[in-house]
C-alpha cells in the first residue's frame, strides 16, 4: 500500500518551483494502545465534560475556551475569534535562506518528514536544489502554513532521501542556563580524564537503530499475549542492588571490566582463527 501524503504543496527557492508532498517519518500506529473500561461491566468508558463547580455535565454547544487571569476568573475565547486568526494556507514551502547544517542546534528540531517530488520533473528540479545544497553542506529555511499553524521547516538532503523537520519556536526552547546554572566548575584527577577515555574506547561503534529494542513495548506486547492465552503475566526479574563506590573506584572497574571483555573477545577470535587453521590443515 503506498504511502499517503500529510500535505501537498510546492517548495519554492527563488523562481524554481516543483510539486512536492510530506510524508509522515515517524509513526506510533505499531504501538499497543489501550481503552479505558468499565471494569464491572467491560464496557468502553466514555469521557464526558462537567462544570468543576456543579459537577453537571456541560453541552458542546456551551463548551467555549477560557485564558484565565491573575484573579482566578476566566476570559471567554470564542470559536469564530480563533478560526479568524488561523492563517490561510498558499500552499508553498519558501526557502528564506541557506544555513550551514552544523550551526543548528538539534533542540529545535521538531517533527521530521519525508518531503518527496510529485512527478519527474518536479524530481528533477528537487534533485538539483538537494545536490547543490550537499556539495556546500548547507541546509535550507522554509516557512509555510503546515496543518493551520505557521511553521519554520528545515529541508535537507539525507542519503538518498530529502527530509524536512518542523521546527520550534525560540520561545518554546528553553535556555540551558535555567537548568546548569548551579553546577560548579570542577576539576579532575588527570587519572579519571584517562580512565573515562579509556572505557569510551572500548565502546566505540556505528549507530544501528535495529540494534536498539522498546523493551517496555515488548514487554506491554508479552503481558497482553499471555493474557489472551489465559497464562500467568510474566514476572519481571528483580534488579540486583549495586553497591555504593567512589567515582575514582567505579571509572577503575569499569575500564578493567571492558578491557577485559575486550581481550577476552580478541583471545576468542584468535582461538576460533587457530581451530579452523588446524582443521584445514
Amino acid at each position: 500500500m503506498a504511502a499517503r501524503a500529510s500535505w501537498k504543496g510546492h517548495l519554492k527557492v527563488g523562481d524554481l518551483v516543483c510539486a512536492v508532498g510530506l510524508y509522515t517519518a515517524i509513526s506510533a500506529s505499531d504501538r499497543i494502545s489501550f481503552n479505558i473500561i468499565n471494569r464491572k461491566t467491560g464496557h468502553r468508558v466514555e469521557r464526558a465534560f462537567v462544570d468543576s463547580e456543579t459537577g453537571k455535565p456541560v453541552d458542546r454547544d456551551d463548551q467555549v475556551k477560557g485564558y484565565q487571569l491573575d484573579s482566578g476568573d476566566y476570559i471567554m475565547i470564542e470559536g469564530d475569534e480563533i478560526a479568524g486568526l488561523m492563517p490561510e494556507s498558499d500552499k508553498v514551502l519558501n526557502v528564506q535562506n541557506f544555513v550551514p547544517y552544523d550551526e543548528i542546534n538539534m533542540l529545535y528540531f521538531d517533527k521530521p518528514y519525508h518531503l518527496a517530488p510529485v512527478t519527474d520533473d518536479d524530481a528533477e528540479a528537487l534533485v538539483v536544489i538537494m545536490e547543490a545544497m550537499r556539495k556546500q553542506k548547507v541546509a535550507a529555511i522554509a516557512e509555510a502554513v503546515l496543518f493551520r499553524k505557521n511553521r519554520t521547516v528545515l529541508i535537507r538532503p539525507q542519503d538518498d532521501h530529502v527530509i524536512a523537520t518542523t521546527l520550534n519556536f525560540d520561545y518554546e526552547v528553553r535556555n540551558a542556563d535555567t537548568v546548569f546554572k548551579d553546577i560548579p566548575d570542577m576539576k579532575f584527577d588527570k587519572e579519571m580524564i584517562e580512565l573515562a577515555g579509556h572505557i569510551i574506547g572500548t565502546k566505540k561503534g556505528s549507530f544501528n537503530p535495529q540494534e536498539y529494542e522498546d523493551r517496555y513495548e515488548i514487554a506491554l506486547a508479552e503481558l497482553v499475549k499471555a493474557k489472551i492465552e489465559g497464562k500467568a503475566p510474566p514476572k519481571k526479574k528483580p534488579k540486583p542492588e549495586g553497591k555504593v563506590i567512589d567515582l575514582m573506584e567505579a571509572l577503575r572497574q569499569s575500564a578493567k571490566l571492558s578491557g577485559g571483555a575486550k581481550a577476552a573477545k580478541g583471545a576468542k577470535t584468535s582461538a576460533s582463527a587457530g581451530r579452523g587453521a588446524k582443521k584445514a590443515s
